[in-house]
Parts: structure tokens; sequence; C-alpha cells
């Protein structure tokens, strides 16, 4: 997702733009992962995280975008990189999320699991362009996938919590609803995420209508 809505320039703690003016809310954490930080954020946050100790960083980034020399300023760190376009629905020349791309996030989940042994505490850093869209739909399949037994509005208020202005890709989240066994659940928790985000900043249902997100907006009725 390009371009930088106007509410994105609040600073925030620890998942938004970091401010030392700013007081930090809550870590929250993933039990079933081990890991005790979770941040989402956007390519030009990515250096003030460099000392916060990430040990995770899952990077969904457009296809022809250079790598990011950043991650280099960051300690001992494991990272995968998926790289598609922040778009709903085909478009000549873009790489369209597919549902293998999901499935690579799901087994990145199952890795994190299988290395609850190896650590005492984690960090896991996701980001994508700007940490709205791609990035936030990965963090909630990791979620929805690692509380299983939580209802389907639980990861994303957890999400709101993490990245107040999460506007998750819905054909992602399409994706982990049917790989997860949601049965459409997850869907419809989409749709009451996207109501709740409009409610309380109007000014997506600008910025979406302005990327061709239109299908999204509906969602919300």
């Amino acid at each position: 997702m390009r371009g930088s809505p106007p509410f994105l320039s609040v600073a925030r703690g620890e998942a938004g733009t970091v401010s030392d003016a700013v007081p930090k809310p809550p870590v929250l954490a993933m039990q079933s992962l081990a890991i005790s930080t979770l941040t989402i954020c956007g390519i030009e946050e990515l250096p003030s995280h460099s000392v916060r100790r990430v040990t995770h960083v899952l990077s969904v980034l457009d296809p022809d975008l250079p790598e990011i020399d950043t991650f280099g300023t960051y300690g001992e760190h494991h990272r995968v990189t998926l790289r598609f376009h922040d778009i709903i629905d085909p478009a000549e020349g873009k790489v369209h999320p597919v549902a293998e791309h999901v499935g690579q996030i799901l087994q990145f989940g199952e890795s994190l699991r299988e290395g609850l042994s190896e650590r005492v505490e984690g960090h896991l850093l996701v980001h994508c362009h700007m940490g709205i869209s791609r990035s936030t739909a990965a963090m909630l399949a990791l979620m929805a996938q690692n509380d299983a037994d939580a209802g389907e509005d639980e990861p994303f208020e957890r999400l709101r919590s993490v990245r107040p202005q999460a506007w998750p890709n819905s054909v992602m989240i399409g994706f982990a609803d049917e790989q997860l066994g949601c049965k459409g659940r997850l869907i419809e928790a989409l749709r009451r995420h996207y109501r709740h985000q409009l409610k309380a900043q109007p000014q997506f249902n600008d910025w979406m209508t302005t990327l061709g997100r239109g299908r999204e907006l509906e969602m919300a009725v």
C-alpha cells in the first residue's frame, strides 16, 4: 500500500512510529509462540526498531523493491521475505496475493511454534511498505493460527492494539480463513473490523476509494 494518509503522522509507541515523547503501550504476548513483543510497521519505521532486539522478521514487499539495507543494523534475527503487491483484484504487471503466499506465512508461524523450547522471549516484527494492509493481514493470520480457541473478533481487537491503523488485505484474510478452517468466520470478523475502522478513522473511506479498494468498503456495510 503506497501513499501516506494524514492519520499516519500520529506518533505511536510499541507498534507505530516510535517517539521518545510518547509512552509505549503494554507489550502484547503471543504465549503459544513464546514471542513477548509484537511489532507491525512500515519501511520508514524500520530504523527505529534496530535497537529493540528483534528476533524474527516477516517482510512482505513489492516484487520490484530493492533489498532493504536497514536489517544490516539489526542484531541476530531470523527473517522470511515474501514479495507480492498490495492489491485485491488482478492487475496487469502486478503480482496478486495467492494462497501459497498465505501458506508461507502460516509455515512461518509453525516455525515460531517449533522454536518454542529454544528461546525464553522474542520480538516478532512484521512489516510491509506502510504497515497497514499486507503486514496486518499477515499478523492477523498468525494470531488466528496460534489462538485457535479464541473468538474470531479477538485477534482483530489485538491487532488494533498493536497497529491502530490496521486495514488488512481482504484477499489474504480470505485465504487465511480457508487454510485455517474458519469456514467464513474470519471474513465476517473482517467485515466488523472494517466497520470499526471506518467509524474510528473516517479517512479510510476516501483513501481506500482512491486506491481502488471499494470492495472492502462495501464489506463494512
